[in-house]
């Protein structure tokens, strides 16, 4: 099966979605085709031996250092042209994420053809993005009435990865109703080589020495509730000089200065460390090593670095906005608590205070919670079928 992917662009840093798409190709389940189509320039550093078949639509020249809305709606007057040329060398085509150039060009040509085309909103549905930002809804709203809209109505399926992000997108823009599915989502068991990945994290961050410490891992957003981890990290730090904290991860907005100083004006900044964006070995070793891996998010629709973790037998603490937090608790393999101050200090203050014996029951059943829902071929093989029903439309 031959399948397209637009994305607005494949740069790591964008996190869970390219992430996905990256470790689902990887799978190579039933010899299927993986290719993209993204906005990124052709120049972009990224795509130099980038792993899957990408067509790169950008225009200007690459510059990391573009932040504007504009330069990250990255509208590009090649897409359209070059779907209309190419759209029918595929068997379906999937659009992942909305609200940039990828999905507006998406929708002024695909719901004209007659190739099946599915849409995956990854989470940008939520109504938490409405709550933080209600100017940006007002403009999603419009563009949902003359573009998302239209996108989805026309689509085989909008496709969610839990049953919690389904339910929380309904209502949240007015017009173009469309078919719902959830489907199975997953990730990569976590590579063999423990011990060399280990010490691959550990010579990237030599100020951590050997000491233990807690992993948060992600974009370095305000989504993620970093500001309420360091704020129930300083009381930790204070009665635990012999733990530290790692908060790994690309910082996409520039809020990295500002939690540094709040770790500062807590006192904790001495105990934290900022290794940026972990990659290979490195990144897998920090989950390896970690007591635990917290994320205390606002809004997360799957969270592939849970998945992750809990592939590595690493206790995930995450807050109830985090989608897969009910496999999580069911299973044992962390705790859960609100996405607040006080949730971020409980999910802590719990898990420090657990004794080796119990820690050691949530590491196993973090790897089994992890085989159980998470496990990338798995998940990987139901979306093909899936894929192939929607194609020969039987689904």
């Amino acid at each position: 099966m031959k399948l397209l992917h637009i994305i607005a662009s494949v740069d790591p840093a964008g996190g869970g979605p390219i992430e996905g798409i990256i470790q689902q190709s990887e799978a190579q389940l039933d010899n299927d085709i993986r290719e993209i189509v993204c906005l990124d320039s052709p120049d972009a550093p990224y795509l130099r031996g980038f792993p899957i078949k990408t067509y790169a639509m950008g225009t200007r020249p690459y510059d990391a250092r573009r932040t504007s809305k504009i330069a990250r709606f990255a509208y590009s007057p090649r897409l359209v042209s070059w779907l209309r040329q190419h759209a029918g060398n595929y068997d379906i085509i999937i659009v992942n994420g909305l609200w940039s150039y990828a999905s507006v060009g998406a929708s002024l040509i695909l719901p004209r053809l007659s190739i099946p085309y599915v849409v995956y909103p990854h989470g940008m549905m939520d109504p938490w993005f409405r709550r933080a930002y209600p100017f940006k809804h007002w403009l999603k709203q419009l563009f949902w009435i003359l573009f998302e809209g239209r996108l989805v109505r026309h689509a085989k399926a909008t496709l969610f990865t839990t049953e919690d992000e389904m339910a929380l997108a309904r209502d949240q823009f007015r017009g173009h109703p469309y078919r719902e599915l959830v489907v199975s989502y997953g990730t990569s068991d976590a590579p063999q080589g423990a011990e060399a990945q280990i010490e691959a994290f550990r010579r990237r961050l030599p100020a951590l020495g050997d000491r233990a410490y807690l992993l948060f891992m992600g974009r370095i957003h305000p989504k993620k509730g970093c500001d309420l981890l360091i704020h129930a990290w300083a009381a930790v730090a204070k009665q635990r000089p012999d733990l530290h904290l790692v908060i790994a991860g690309p910082d996409q907005v520039g809020w990295v200065k500002e939690l540094r100083i709040l770790a500062e004006r807590l006192g904790a900044d001495e105990s934290i460390h900022w290794p940026g964006m972990l990659k290979g070995p490195a990144k897998w070793g920090a989950f390896r090593d970690a007591e635990a891996f917290v994320l205390p998010s606002h809004q997360e629709n799957f969270g592939i670095a849970v998945a992750e973790a809990l592939a590595c037998r690493t206790p995930v603490l995450i807050s109830d906005k985090v989608n897969i937090w009910r496999e999580v608790k069911a299973g044992g393999g962390g705790l859960v608590e609100p996405d607040t101050l006080a949730g971020a200090r409980a999910l802590l203050g719990s898990f420090l205070a657990m004794d080796e014996t119990a820690r050691e029951g949530m590491r196993a059943a973090a790897r089994q919670c992890f085989m159980e829902h998470f496990d990338l071929k798995n998940s990987t093989r139901k979306v093909l079928t899936l894929f192939q029903e929607l194609a020969r439309g039987t689904t």
